[in-house]
């Protein structure tokens, strides 16, 4: 007889940042600083004692909004087979129906999906990667967190170093202020302290019009960028084509997409030379796998946005050399920490994801609710 699902516990947990965080969206108006992540975690128990965990998370609005769904939909669990992944997946899409199949409502089926996959990788005494079939044990990484707008170019620059020194590969900065010469300044800048060898990206976060990105795109050439990421609006296919087909400079775009038929229209259009999907924003781990297999058919190069904790192990599935983002924000939430070396994030041995919550995350814990037996 197979195992069934006899518990799930769904839980709401504010994360505050140690300090604002301002990309071009805030410096253009159209956002305010970053000063939290509301995170939605889902726990699955079954009747043989198996566990798993999952999470999904939302930046400035929508967190309150996906543990709401997550509630609605959470009970029709209970007394299912945890192995049909798939199978519980439209379930729970048909439960939510009316609301749809991207944004909210797949961001919410998301912390569950990834929490089924980390159950099943347990079961099977396997890293997710290893379960899902790696082509590597450890990924190219770079880091992001050091880069933001709001800090100083001196301070960015030292936090760069320090990423290398701790063994990550490449440096992000953001772009995309109004005045785009002091982009390039900040570019050329960390360009300089670094040296020619190392990788260096920029992302604008939309913040271009057509005729800007490919203004300041052609200048950014000069400094032998990895990729020009978000130069332009996430939902101008079309615009995003265009720059791929004339700059030297690779394009990556896709975080803020919600769901894979988003990306297939990125992909129908040629507009991304590098696809960076989110597991958490566009469903999960299943519709990420989905998307993976049409982004290789493609050709494409692959660089998951963000939640390194998940994006690690599906990156190391993924048959194309991939990027992994370092975000270190996460990781006051978990006990265990990812290791970089040379240039990469090592994928863990340990079964599943590989992680477990900390003390802290249940302190930040704002409402939970249970389906089923504990």
């Amino acid at each position: 007889m197979s195992d069934r699902i006899r518990h799930l516990r769904l839980s709401s947990v504010v994360l505050p940042l140690d300090q604002p965080i301002s990309d071009a969206k805030v410096l253009t108006g159209r956002q305010k600083p970053m000063t939290e992540i509301v995170l939605l975690f889902a726990e699955i128990a079954t009747q043989d004692d198996q566990h798993g965990i999952g999470f999904s998370y939302s930046k400035r609005a929508g967190g309150p909004a996906q543990y709401a769904h997550a509630k609605e939909i959470g009970q029709n669990l209970i007394g299912e087979d945890p192995s049909d992944i798939a199978k519980l997946y439209d379930k729970l899409l048909w439960a939510g129906a009316s609301v749809g199949r991207s944004g909210v409502a797949t961001q919410a089926i998301a912390a569950i999906d990834i929490a089924l996959w980390d159950l099943k990788a347990k079961r099977a005494s396997l890293p997710l990667a290893k379960l899902l079939g790696a082509y590597r044990d450890s990924v190219r990484t770079y880091n992001t967190s050091g880069g933001f707008l709001h800090a100083p170019i001196e301070e960015v620059k030292e936090r760069a170093s320090e990423s290398l020194a701790s063994g990550i590969g490449g440096i992000k900065i953001k772009v995309g202020q109004p005045d785009s010469r002091i982009d390039l300044d900040r570019v050329h800048a960390v360009r300089e302290h670094l040296g020619a060898g190392v990788p260096l990206m920029v992302d604008a976060n939309q913040q271009w019009d057509r005729g800007t990105a490919l203004r300041v795109g052609r200048t950014l050439e000069q400094f032998d960028l990895v990729w020009i990421e978000e130069p332009l609006d996430a939902y101008d296919a079309e615009g995003h084509a265009q720059l791929a087909a004339t700059l030297d400079t690779p394009i990556a775009t896709g975080e803020m997409l919600s769901s894979v038929t988003e990306h297939v229209r990125l992909i129908e259009a040629r507009a991304a030379d590098i696809l960076q999907p989110d597991a958490p924003r566009i469903g999960g781990i299943t519709p990420f796998l989905r998307l993976a297999t049409l982004a290789d058919h493609h050709g494409l190069q692959l660089a998951p946005h963000f939640a390194m904790e998940i994006h690690l192990h599906l990156a190391a599935a993924y048959p194309r050399e991939p990027w992994v983002e370092h975000f270190e924000w996460l990781d006051p939430l978990f006990n265990e920490r990812l290791e970089t070396k040379d240039g990469r994030m090592l994928v863990p041995d340990r079964p599943g994801l590989g992680f477990t919550t900390s003390d802290q995350c249940k302190a930040w814990t704002v409402d939970s609710c249970d389906f089923g037996t504990p």
